[in-house]
C-alpha cells in the first residue's frame, strides 16, 4: 500500500483542519481515534498545542522536523526510549541510526511501523503494526500553478543512500549549492540494510595485515563473478578508485579497518568496522552526520516525479511531489539520479525474470525502481534488466536477510539431511542454485561460538529470535529436525578440512576456523531477491546516455539505479564499494557541469 499525499487524503483533512484551528478537535477525535497518536494525546489530556505551540496556522514542512522536535521533547530520542525496552524486541532498538519518530508515527494518520516492511515477526507495540510501504502512490499530473512554486540549485541528488550522499557531499564541498531528494521518511536507502562490507583493493587496511591484493585481481574477480557481462571501464574504475573511497570515508569518520572475505574474491579485501558491525548503517551515521555538519538541505517524504529539460535536450531540474508542500519544481544545472534498484517491486522483478514471481526481498520498501522510470523517460537507456541476483542467506520466513560475513567468518551450509552441499563462499548466485536445489529450498547455517564471537551482527539474530542452538552438534540437530549423526559427521568432517587447510569435499578456499566451540547454532535461510544488476547505462564519468550513444547534458547517476558494473551477478561487498566510487565521480561531474553552465 502506498502513502497518498495530504490533499488526498480526504478522511484525515477534518482532523488535520481541526488541529490547525481549535481545541474541538481533541473532544472530537479521542472516541473515534484512539490509534492515532493525537487521540492518544487527547485521552490523556495533552493539548494540540503542546506539540504544536499556540500559533495558528501550524506549517508542517515536509521533513516534519518540527514535530519530530515536539516528539522528542516529551519523550527523548530514539536511543533514550530504545534503552528503555530491556532486550525485548522494541522497534526503537534500531539499525537504522536515529530516525524521526515521524517515520513511524503521525497526529494525523493512522501510525506505521517502519520495521514492519522488512521484518516478518509480530512487534507488541501501542498502535497499529500494519506494514506500509511508504513511498507515496504515483501522482496525478500536477496542476499549472505547482509549475510556478520555484526554486533553484545547482545540483539536486535524488535518492538519499550511499550513492545520493556522496555525490551530494562531494558537490556541496566543491562548491555547489545542492538539495537532496528522498521519497522515503528516513535517509538511507537501501545502503542502511548492507551487512557484508565494502571490497577495496592494495589499501592501508590490508597492507598492515599483511594481504596480498591488487586492482587487477579485484578487476579479474569481479569480471569472473559476473560472467563478463560487465562493461570492462567501469569495472576498472571500481577497482582501481576503491582504496581512495575507503581513505575518503575514512576520513568522514568511518572505521573500515577490519577486513574480511566474501563470495567470489579471490583475497580478503571485504572492509567492515572493528567486531563486525553492520557496514551499511555505519557508513548511513557517518555521511548523515556529515551532511548535517554541512548543513546539507536533505528532504525527506519528498518525491521526484519528473526530471525537466529544455529544448536543447539538457535536464533542467526536477518536478517534486512533497508529502505536505505538494507540487513545486527546483531549477537545477544539474542533476544527480541515485534511486536505486527494484528488488522491493515484486511485479517488476516477475516482468523481468517470472521465475523470480512470489520470492520474497531483503530490500527497503524504497526499493521499487521508480528512479529507472525517471531516468528511461529523460532519454536515458537502460541494461540488463534481467540480471536480478537472489542472495543465499535470507532468514526462513522472514525479509531478514543473514550476512554473508557468517559465512566469510566460518559457517557452513547444511540440507535436512545435516550434510554439507555447496562451497559456502562461492558466488550468490551458485549458492542461491544449490540452496533451491535442497529439500525444501532451504538450509541451515550451521556455526559456533567462535563465529558469533568474531561477527557483532550475529548477535541481533539472536535477538530476533531467528538462531537455534544446541550444547553439542547432536542438540543443535534435534533444534533444527535433522539426523543427528549425520550433522555430527558433517562438523567433524568439515573440521578435519581446516585442520589439512583443504576442503575436499567442496573445494572451498577460505576455512578461517573450526566448528568446535560449544555452543553450536543454526539459522534457516533461503534465497531471496536482492539487488538488480540493470540499470541506465552510464559512461565513466557517470554520465547518463541517450539511445544516440551521446551522454545525456546535465544528467548523470551511480548506485544500483545503473546498470553495467557488476553484470550477471554482483560480489558481496562490491554494492558499497560501487555506491562510494561512483558517488563521488557523480557528485564531481556534477558540480564541474553547474559552473560550467553558469559561465557566460
Amino acid at each position: 500500500m502506498h502513502l497518498l499525499p495530504f490533499h488526498r487524503r480526504p478522511l484525515a483533512i477534518s482532523c488535520f483542519l481541526g488541529l490547525l484551528f481549535g481545541a474541538s478537535f481533541a473532544q472530537a477525535a479521542t472516541p473515534q481515534r484512539h490509534a492515532f497518536l493525537a487521540g492518544q494525546h487527547a485521552k490523556n489530556g495533552i493539548a494540540c498545542a503542546e506539540c504544536h505551540g499556540k500559533t495558528r496556522p501550524v506549517k508542517v514542512d515536509d521533513s516534519e522536523d518540527g514535530v519530530n522536535l515536539s516528539c522528542v521533547r516529551c519523550h527523548g530520542t530514539l536511543k533514550e526510549v530504545g534503552a528503555k525496552a530491556q532486550g525485548h524486541v522494541n522497534p526503537h532498538v534500531s539499525h537504522l541510526g536515529d530516525i524521526h519518530c515521524t517515520a513511524c508515527h503521525s497526529g494525523h494518520q493512522g501510525s506505521r511501523v517502519y520495521c514492519a516492511n522488512c521484518h516478518g515477526f509480530e512487534l507488541k507495540i501501542p498502535f497499529p503494526s500494519t506494514s506500509l510501504a511508504t513511498a507515496q502512490a504515483a501522482p496525478k499530473p500536477p496542476r499549472p500553478e505547482a509549475l510556478r512554486q520555484r526554486e533553484r540549485a545547482d545540483v539536486v541528488v535524488i535518492g538519499s543512500g550511499a550513492a545520493g550522499m556522496v555525490a551530494a557531499l562531494t558537490a556541496h564541498d566543491a562548491g555547489a549549492k545542492v538539495v537532496v531528494l528522498e521519497k522515503q521518511p528516513i535517509t538511507g536507502g537501501n545502503s542502511m540494510l548492507a551487512a557484508g562490507g565494502m571490497n577495496a583493493a592494495a589499501t592501508r587496511f590490508q597492507a598492515k595485515k599483511g594481504i596480498q591484493d591488487s586492482v587487477e585481481l579485484m578487476v579479474k574477480d569481479t569480471l569472473t563473478g559476473g560472467k563478463n557481462l560487465n562493461e570492462p571501464a567501469l569495472v576498472k574504475i571500481l577497482a582501481e578508485q576503491s582504496a581512495a573511497s575507503v581513505d575518503y570515508l575514512t576520513e568522514l569518520g568511518a572505521d573500515l579497518s577490519d577486513v574480511g572475505r566474501m563470495g567470489g574474491a579471490s583475497v580478503d579485501r571485504t572492509h567492515r568496522p572493528q567486531g563486525g558491525k553492520a557496514v551499511g548503517a555505519h557508513i548511513v551515521d557517518v555521511l548523515r552526520a556529515n551532511a548535517a555538519k554541512r548543513k546539507l538541505d536533505v528532504r525527506v517524504n519528498s518525491r521526484a516525479v519528473r526530471l525537466l529539460e529544455n529544448r536543447q535536450g539538457r535536464i533542467t531540474g526536477v518536478l517534486v511531489q512533497g508529502r505536505h508542500r505538494g507540487f513545486y519544481r527546483i531549477d537545477a544545472k544539474a542533476v544527480v539520479l541515485a534511486a536505486g534498484g527494484f528488488s522491493a517491486n515484486p511485479d517488476r522483478v516477475a516482468h523481468y525474470q517470472p521465475a523470480f514471481r512470489g520470492m520474497t526481498s531483503s530490500n527497503q520498501p524504497g526499493a521499487t525502481g521508480d528512479g529507472l522510470d525517471l531516468g528511461a523517460t529523460a532519454g536515458g537507456v537502460l541494461k540488463d534488466m534481467e540480471q536480478i541476483q537472489i542472495h543465499p542467506s535470507i532468514a526462513a520466513g522472514s525479509r531478514i536477510l543473514i550476512t554473508e560475513a557468517v559465512r566469510g567468518n566460518g559457517a557452513i551450509l547444511v540440507n535436512r539431511d545435516g550434510k554439507r552441499f555447496v562451497n559456502e563462499i562461492t558466488t550468490r548466485d551458485a549458492a542461491s542454485k544449490a540452496t533451491l536445489a535442497q529439500p525444501g529450498q532451504s538450509a541451515f547455517m550451521v556455526f559456533d561460538e567462535g563465529v558469533r564471537q568474531s561477527l557483532k551482527q550475529i548477535d541481533g539474530y539472536f535477538h530476533l529470535e531467528l538462531v537455534k542452538e544446541g550444547a553439542t552438534p547432536e542438540a543443535l540437530a534435534a533444534a533444527i529436525q535433522v539426523p543427528p549423526q549425520a550433522l555430527k559427521d558433517t562438523i567433524e568432517r568439515y573440521n578435519q578440512a581446516v585442520a589439512a587447510k583443504a576442503d575436499a569435499e567442496f573445494k572451498r578456499p577460505d576455512l578461517p576456523r573450526a566448528l568446535a566451540t560449544p555452543k553450536f547454532y543454526a539459522i534457516e535461510v533461503k534465497p531471496g531477491v536482492h539487488y538488480t544488476m540493470g540499470g541506465l547505462k552510464i559512461s565513466p564519468r557517470t554520465e547518463v546516455m541517450a539511445k544516440d550513444g551521446q551522454p545525456i547534458p546535465g544528467f548523470f547517476a551511480a548506485g544500483e539505479v545503473t546498470g553495467g558494473v557488476h553484470g550477471a551477478n554482483r560480489l558481496g561487498g562490491n554494492s558499497i564499494s560501487e555506491t562510494i566510487t561512483f558517488g563521488r565521480i557523480a557528485g564531481a561531474e556534477a558540480a564541474a557541469a553547474a559552473r560550467a553552465s553558469a559561465k557566460p
